[in-house]
């Protein structure tokens, strides 16, 4: 009996449905082509205590579809470096917060790393490129993050916040102090030869114009922009209007000497409040236009610093601005003039040295503002503003009125007619100043 023979194409059919799992958990098969299955394991070399150990940390195997699965055990290998991952041979990843720079004739795996410049960040390593942070924001030191810039305005529990808030605080109590002893002593005769009722409302002027420099501290808002540019502009123009006012009724006492001249009778009580209020009123009219057509409004400016945002008032109109500035500077020098021009009369009455006095330092304090009020920057331009306000008021409160309260509280023994009405030099003119005084005060006690 022979050996029985067997086509090769039926043997690979055969081994073609081979398909089992054998002691070691592998699956034992055979491709269209008779094969057997690819199955390698992934073996680390590894030196351990002087001695070379062969360590499995992978398998690659096929599967029977012609599929191929690779299975690693990375926490397992172990390099020559002794890392766990192998770093490159020129350049490490750079950084966040840099990016890649190129270095001319090397490969391209090699590169330097440049920190990003201020305002720009790299929040990923290997970045080729830095982002640009919004404008509201600026890059943090590591320059991986954009963080919001600081916001800077001039607030109430700063040093210097706390500092002209008391300031103003003082001057607002002292002219209300001084307003108490004006109503309290106004029959005496320094108090009625000072023009009572201008003085009360000069006085009440000042208090405004020390309260105003309050809207100017604290965190800019649509309503304080606009109340503080019209306060400040409408409380000064009726306190030169008042000043004004006594000036005008100075010089008219001192200076109209001549029986027949009409011009006394011209500057009583009544036409010394129309000049009070048509001046004021001037102003008020100015500022309303200002509101209507391009009023001032909280703005957020970033010129100052890179990683700051100055939050300002801005003004709207320049031309209104400097409009309401000029107006009270306009009042202020004709005053100056006028009070000028009464320097030299009788002293215990005169009151045009004091009032040249205060527009002296009026004056000075304004021009001198402009040019600071221009180059300070950020929350010190409202600094600066308030300390124009402050002391202007200071000049105008002590100038005109602590000569009057020193000698009603320390010196007493002055305030007599006697004392007031004593001038020397021509009789006859004395006596017509007197006479002038009367019809502009109308105060018996002269009589």
């Amino acid at each position: 009996m022979g050996t029985p023979r067997f086509s090769y194409s039926k043997v690979t059919y055969h081994l073609q449905r081979v398909n089992f799992r054998n002691q070691f958990g592998d699956y034992v098969f055979f491709d269209e082509k008779g094969n057997p299955p690819a199955s390698y394991d992934i073996i680390n070399w590894q030196l351990k205590n002087g001695q070379v150990q062969h360590v499995t940390v992978g398998h690659f195997g096929s599967t029977k579809n012609g599929d191929y699965s690779l299975t690693i055990q990375e926490e397992k290998i172990v390099w020559r470096t002794g890392n766990n991952v192998p770093t490159s041979l020129c350049s490490n990843d750079c950084p966040t917060g840099t990016r890649k720079a190129q270095i001319r004739g090397k490969p391209t795996c090699c590169f330097d790393c440049i920190p990003c410049a201020d305002g720009t960040i790299a929040n990923i390593t290997g970045a080729m490129d830095c982002k640009a942070c919004p404008k509201e924001y600026w890059s943090n030191k590591r320059r991986n993050e954009c963080i919001p810039k600081v916001i800077e305005f001039l607030t109430y529990s700063e040093p210097m916040g706390i500092a002209l808030t008391a300031v103003a605080l003082l001057g607002a109590f002292l002219s209300l102090l001084t307003l108490t002893i004006f109503i309290h002593y106004r029959e005496t005769p320094v108090i009625k030869a000072s023009n009572w009722e201008l003085s009360c409302f000069l006085l009440f002027s000042l208090f405004l114009c020390f309260l105003c420099p309050l809207t100017f501290i604290g965190r800019p808002t649509a309503w304080t922009c606009m109340l503080r540019h019209t306060a400040f502009g409408v409380t000064f123009a009726l306190c030169i209007s008042c000043v004004l006012g006594k000036t005008i009724v100075v010089v008219t006492a001192f200076k109209v000497v001549h029986p027949s001249n009409k011009v006394i009778g011209q500057f009583g009580p009544i036409q010394q409040r129309i000049i009070v209020c048509s001046c004021t009123l001037i102003q008020a009219i100015i500022c309303i236009l200002w509101l209507k057509l391009n009023p001032p409004f909280p703005d957020k400016i970033f010129r100052y610093s890179n990683k700051k945002i100055v939050l300002e008032c801005n003004t709207g109109s320049e031309v209104a601005f400097y409009a309401v500035l000029g107006y009270i500077g306009i009042l202020a020098v004709i005053c100056l003039i006028l009070a000028f021009l009464a320097r030299k009369l009788p002293d215990n009455f005169n009151e045009a040295k004091c009032i040249t006095f205060s527009m002296l330092i009026f004056c000075a304090v304004w021009i001198t503002f402009i040019p600071a009020y221009v180059s300070s920057p950020g929350k010190f331009t409202v600094a600066v503003e308030i300390f124009a306000i402050l002391s202007s008021a200071f000049g105008l409160l002590i100038s005109i009125f602590a000569p009057k309260c020193y000698i009603i509280l320390i010196k007493p023994e002055k305030n007599t007619k006697k004392y007031v009405m004593r001038t020397n030099g021509n009789k006859n003119h004395n006596l017509k100043i007197k006479d002038n005084i009367h019809s502009l005060y109308t105060i018996p006690v002269y009589e």
